[in-house]
């Protein structure tokens, strides 16, 4: 698995709309529908990735602490099930209920979601505010799956609790590490 870092897209972009299936509850499900008036949280994530699994309790943690306080969090699987599939929708279901995720977890199968936020990893995160421009994007805290540092989700917490109290997210922000979307051959 080849470790790349995120494409880091630019700040104050507005966050490119969709309509994904969610692999949970069969119902296609759009970013208007999901987009919340404090802070959106869309997470790019899969099955197979070591990085995701390292973090996958602090998701379901994370999303459980800030859903009651007006956050949403989606989480989107990208990859090529053809060439892994550990990462079928089926799968992701399984995983989900699994996991306990207390968010949708949506199949982007053709990729133009992956490609329309620059996603270039798992996990990959941004953050929209209220207006939906984004405010951050990148990792979630330094834990890596060898490193030995807690999984805290520090970065995403203090983004959201910038957001929360009014302030701007700081802007020195760090890309997130892990495996690279398994794009399709074209």
């Amino acid at each position: 698995m080849a470790a790349v870092p995120s494409n880091m897209l630019a700040l104050g972009t507005t966050a490119p709309d969709f309509a994904l299936t969610d692999t949970v509850s069969g119902k296609t499900i759009s970013l208007t529908e999901l987009k919340s008036d404090v802070a959106t949280v869309i997470m790019f994530i899969c099955n197979h990735c070591p990085y995701v699994k390292h973090v996958n309790k602090e998701l379901a943690r994370l999303a459980r602490d800030y859903q009651t306080r007006g956050v949403t969090f989606v989480a989107i699987s990208s990859n090529d099930v053809a060439a892994y599939p550990a990462d079928s929708p089926e799968q992701m279901r399984l995983v989900a209920v699994e996991q306990g995720y207390p968010f949708p977890y949506l199949y982007d199968e053709d990729q133009s979601v992956a490609r329309a936020y620059q996603a270039a990893c798992t996990p990959d995160f941004y953050i929209f505010d209220a207006g939906m421009k984004l405010v951050y994007r990148g990792q979630l805290d330094d834990a890596r799956p060898r490193n030995d540092v807690p999984v805290t989700g520090k970065d995403v917490r203090a983004a959201l609790e910038a957001i929360l109290a009014g302030e701007a997210v700081a802007a020195e922000q760090r890309p997130s590490i892990g495996c690279n979307i398994k794009w399709k051959e074209a």
